[in-house]
């Protein structure tokens, strides 16, 4: 039997985007599937040119709509959407240019920023003519080294209104990690904060900046931004060729006539993102602006009800690919939240206090925070109403079945919990929710419109109600438009199309359930194989988070005697120790809850658990570790000196 948590009130549906999506389908192609999700997803992936031009049309995108919906390819990432149509991203985002706020920015520590959407068009008016005036040209790229702040998105919104290509990294990459995704893509700009904070403790970036320079000759310009609320930090920075320009001048100049948006082609590049770099150097992903846009708009109206004046916040960085989505809801006129620093910087709801104050409409968080919050028996159920709250967004990792329980126990009983799953890759998501189904514990609740998603085995044949490999047998608008530096494609190549022909293999390992309904249970490269069966690593990891004693956990399959033996790492609160006793109840819980094949062979207790820098565990470079292989990428971990705790642990060679 189903667990059934939510389902969406008549009133809300009839007034949700999505109804009024289908109705404006009914008109235009006669087509009426009565809030049948699964008929309007089929209608989606059949007709992908006309499902994609009612998107532009439904959402009223500004630019020339053409008449090339797909000029199509036999190879899959060929395939091109909209390739006569024209926009100006950042014209789409600045429609609105009333006096009402249009980005609020909160730091740990409480201090607040806000920008209205008049001031935001001045700001973005006045940076878009400093980097003409400096002189850089369409396709140049630039850089910013910034926290999740307001000046960020201006640069941001600046850079791509007159066709200059972004990049971001959040000052939580040391310099090291910088200059090995920087180098590769040539900026002539770099935005650099003089600082950041997390956790109350002041961290310097200014000293990093020389380091920078030297390593990336390309940067003519560095353009210096202080944290919000502060004055910027009295650094020397003496390098010969780099112009140096304080960020107050920036928009201090007299520069603020109005910008006349010029449209570019659908398929322009818009960003470079870049993959996690965990197994090697960094992949530099650049998107296009027309299909990020697309996709993006698709997902805030259709799957996520988000209207004009809502307030959307999640918790990113803008190194990660959520800040891209969060800042692109600005083209639903709705507005959006920052927040910069530790969550639970001397509170551990902090987070949910903030939505409260603020009058959130979509909350986005990780399933990670949620983990913690439940390890931390955090209810604010009474404590904040969230009265304006209509959707809790989760991504990042696999949100278990405790864990959307918990949300609607201790958080909000009547919200859209939108668990969705997707990537640095596209942007955006394969999968995530929608009003026309229930939500049901542990499941993420169907295909995102327009994208052909599916679970394979190994031979390519596709599978229900089994665990495989997430594909998408389809193309779609925010595929990425190259990888950097990628002679005859090879690294786009290998990155998705190795496994089945000319279909994305996504490295997810999955689950379609019947009623269209995801279980996502980990990276492909992440599962484990003892006996030759495939287990995900997430079924382990919620059971063993039900442990009070454990903070954390990391599960790897150690090779051993021509198998693999799973080995699980715990990290212990301050008053547990790893008895023999809780050792069982482990292996218990685990083989109770999920199969014998899901024990450990062995468990070990650490002290930290290594992470990229957005939070993600890595669980192959600790295989690797425990393996003796070399480890290619240290700078993309957060905490690159915990992997040394592996190596001297005797018991995992016994």
């Amino acid at each position: 039997m189903k667990n059934i948590l939510w389902k969406c009130s008549n009133k809300k549906l009839k007034d949700s985007n999505l109804l009024k999506f289908e109705n404006f389908l009914k008109t235009k192609y006669e087509i009426n599937y009565n809030n049948n999700y699964e008929q309007l997803w089929k209608w989606s992936i059949e007709n992908l040119g006309e499902f994609w031009q009612s998107i532009w049309e439904f959402s009223n995108i500004k630019g020339q709509l053409g008449n090339n919906l797909i000029d199509y390819s036999r190879i899959f990432f060929k395939n091109k959407f909209l390739s006569n149509s024209k926009l100006n991203f950042s014209e789409n985002l600045l429609t609105k240019k009333d006096n009402s706020v249009a980005i609020t920015f909160i730091s740990e520590s409480g201090y607040k920023e806000k920008k209205t959407w008049s001031e935001l068009n001045t700001d973005v008016i006045k940076v878009s003519k400093f980097l003409k005036n400096i002189g850089i040209k369409k396709k140049d790229t630039v850089a910013a080294y910034l926290p999740n702040c307001i000046e960020t998105v201006e640069a941001f919104l600046a850079s791509a209104a007159i066709g200059v290509i972004w990049s971001s990294c959040s000052p939580d990459f040391g310099a090291k990690g910088v200059i090995e995704r920087f180098s590769q893509i040539n900026p002539r700009v770099l935005f650099i904060a003089d600082k950041y904070y997390y956790n109350g403790k002041e961290i310097d970036i200014l000293s990093r900046a020389n380091e920078i320079l030297n390593n990336i000759p390309s940067i003519q310009h560095l353009v210096i931004v202080p944290y919000p609320g502060t004055e910027i930090s009295k650094k020397k920075i003496n390098i010969k060729n780099t112009k140096i320009t304080k960020w107050k001048d920036v928009i201090s100049s007299n520069n603020d006539k109005k910008l006349d948006f010029e449209l570019f082609d659908f398929n322009y590049p818009l960003a470079i993102l870049y993959s996690s770099g965990t197994t090697g150097k960094p992949k530099c992903i650049c998107h296009r602006a027309g299909g990020v846009l697309l996709q993006h708009v698709k997902e805030h109206m259709l799957h996520c009800d988000i209207k004009p004046n809502d307030k959307i916040f999640y918790f990113t960085t803008c190194g990660w690919m959520m800040w891209n989505w969060l800042v692109s809801s600005l083209a639903l006129k709705a507005s959006i939240l920052l927040f910069d620093g530790f969550p639970m910087y001397k509170k551990e709801d902090l987070l949910i206090e903030i939505a409260n104050t603020e009058n959130v409409t979509l909350f986005g968080i990780s399933a990670k925070y949620i983990d913690t919050l439940k390890k931390n028996r955090i209810t604010t159920i009474d404590k904040f109403n969230l009265s304006n709250l209509k959707t809790i967004c989760s991504t990042g990792s696999p949100l278990s079945k405790d864990g959307f329980n918990y949300v609607y126990q201790n958080i909000k009983k009547d919200v859209h919990l939108a668990s969705i799953s997707g990537g640095t890759d596209l942007v955006s998501c394969f999968v995530l929710g929608n009003l026309y189904q229930p939500v049901i514990s542990g499941e993420i609740q169907n295909k995102g419109l327009g994208m052909d998603v599916d679970i394979f085995d190994e031979k390519g044949n596709s599978i229900k109600n089994k665990k495989g490999e997430l594909v998408c047998k389809k193309p779609f608008p925010s595929m990425p438009l190259k990888f950097w530096n990628d002679e005859g494609d090879k690294k786009y190549k290998d990155a998705y199309f190795e496994k089945y022909q000319n279909i994305w293999h996504h490295g997810d390992y999955a689950e379609m359930k019947d009623n269209g309904g995801f279980i996502i249970y980990g990276r492909s490269d992440a599962t484990l194989n003892p006996g030759g069966v495939r287990l995900g690593t997430a079924e382990i990891y919620s059971e063993v988070e039900k442990f009070d004693e454990i903070k954390e956990a990391l599960v790897v399959g150690q090779s051993w005697n021509n198998d693999i033996r799973i080995i699980l790492f715990v990290v212990l609160d301050s008053q547990s120790n790893l008895t023999e006793e809780l050792i069982m109840k482990i292996k218990k819980q685990i083989k109770e809850n999920t199969s014998p094949r899901h024990v450990p062979y062995k468990i070990f207790s650490i002290k930290d658990i290594p992470k990229t820098k957005n939070g993600k565990i890595v669980e192959l470079a600790v295989k690797q570790t425990i393996e003796g292989d070399q480890i290619k990428n240290l700078e993309a971990l957060v905490n690159p000196d915990s992997l040394s705790q592996f190596k001297n642990i005797k018991e995992l060679y016994k």
